[in-house]
């Protein structure tokens, strides 16, 4: 098990309610601490995974399966004074034989499933609503900004990525939405100090995403994500400091009974301070879909994660590539529920889909299909497809506070496949959960 360090804004956020009840009346304080609102999520989740992997003599790291269950629980009193506070812990435990590889548990004869035992605070943050249309908080936090394409609680998986930052959101503009942040660490799934966190948490990154709905066909929304990591031990680099500007537009319009759905986004990204490569990537979304009423959502989409084969390092200026990453993405949600692609390959990505969405009987059924193929070819890098893979999902909620599930990914990796990790897979999960 791992317990993660309390942040410094744990201890904050209780001074400050302690500080508050020995200045102020207690009963009006008392009045907040109690007047707030209880949270509880309880998962179990089975995850069985196979792949076509040839293990080394005495492992099984084709395959993995996972009985995990999270525990999480939290508390947001009320304001006083414009001031509030929220705290919440989360604990993930296996219930089986640890037949998985987790990140930090050492069982690395197993195929990964990023779902390792944590126990950890959540959220632990200080608030404060005082100014007019503004609300600050500090602390550890939940942040998902658009689709969480660029940064996201990573919901999926049992142990949540939340973020120790400071924030502000901002709606003194008509129909405008201001969140400016500085974000100083990653709480990861696999959890702090994980081998495969490799220093990849810990940073200094001011965002900012200004979100605009006054049109009524679509919200245009800019941002800027200034990623910069910090250096760990004797490191002198880090590849993912970059600093990444988008622009993305979402709406829909009625035709005739029905909705036409469509969005478009772009975004460039350059290298940081202490990145070893001097790069400049892009990202392009294009998505198009019909909102059938009381039938389906049908959608076909067009995502390219770029790739830079002119970049250069930058000790000696000699010649590399570098693809566009998105390090603190919800990346279980883009580019195939098989998670192949959680790092983009050194040629970029080209994933071509098509999903539809429905429900039948009260139960929510989802299927979507990806073709992937590399974005760029070189003298050493050749243009491949990198696969085909299948979605499937089926999910049903009772009473708003249970919800049963089965998801199933198939991957299928293309004959001249560059990616040599990604072979044939199928992972398939089984989920119940109650919260309230």
């Amino acid at each position: 098990m791992l317990l993660k360090k309390y942040p410094a804004s744990s201890i904050a956020a209780i001074a400050a309610l302690l500080f508050a009840q020995s200045a102020l009346a207690a009963d009006t304080l008392t009045d907040a601490l109690t007047g707030g609102k209880a949270s509880a999520n309880l998962q179990y989740r089975y995850e069985d995974v196979r792949n076509a992997s040839v293990p080394a003599v005495g492992t099984n790291t084709n395959t993995a399966t996972a009985n995990t269950v999270r525990l999480r629980l939290g508390y947001e009193t009320a304001t006083f004074n414009g001031f509030g506070a929220m705290v919440e812990a989360e604990s993930t435990h296996d219930l089986g034989n640890k037949h998985y590889n987790g990140g930090n548990n050492g069982n690395a004869n197993y195929a990964t499933i990023l779902d390792p035992e944590v126990t950890e605070i959540n959220q632990s943050y200080l608030s404060y609503s005082g100014m007019a249309n503004t609300t600050a908080k500090w602390g550890r936090q939940r942040l998902i900004l658009d689709n969480a394409r660029f940064i996201g609680n990573v919901g999926w998986r049992q142990n949540e990525q939340t973020f120790d930052a400071f924030t502000l959101v901002n709606k003194s503009l008509s129909n405008t939405t201001i969140t400016a942040g500085y974000i100083t660490n990653a709480n990861r799934v696999i959890g702090d100090g994980a081998a495969l966190d490799a220093g990849n948490a810990h940073m200094k990154s001011p965002i900012f995403n200004v979100s605009y709905k006054g049109w009524s066909f679509a919200e245009v929304v800019g941002y800027a994500y200034l990623l910069d990591y910090k250096l760990v031990g004797a490191a002198t680099t880090n590849a993912n400091t970059a600093d990444t500007y988008g622009l993305r537009l979402n709406g829909s319009t009625a035709m005739g009974s029905n909705k036409l759905l469509y969005t478009a986004e772009f975004a460039e990204q350059r290298d940081g301070g202490n990145n070893p490569t001097n790069f400049k990537d892009t990202y392009t979304l294009l998505e198009g879909g019909v909102d059938v009423t009381n039938v389906a959502v049908f959608k076909l989409g067009y995502e390219v994660l770029g790739t830079d084969t002119g970049a250069t390092t930058k000790a000696n200026g000699a010649a590399t590539t570098r693809s566009f990453a998105t390090p603190l993405a919800t990346l279980h949600a883009f580019n195939g529920w098989a998670d192949m692609f959680l790092a983009t390959p050194a040629q970029g990505l080209k994933d071509t889909y098509v999903s539809a969405n429905t429900k039948l009987a009260g139960i929510g059924l989802g299927a979507v299909y990806h073709d992937y193929r590399t974005d760029k070819t070189t003298t050493t890098l050749t243009k491949t497809n990198l696969g085909k893979e299948w979605n499937l999902v089926a999910s049903k909620t009772f009473d708003k506070n249970y919800t049963i599930g089965l998801k199933y990914a198939d991957f299928k990796a293309g004959t001249n496949n560059a990616v040599a990790a990604n072979v044939d897979t199928k992972k398939t999960w089984l989920w119940g959960e109650f919260k309230f």
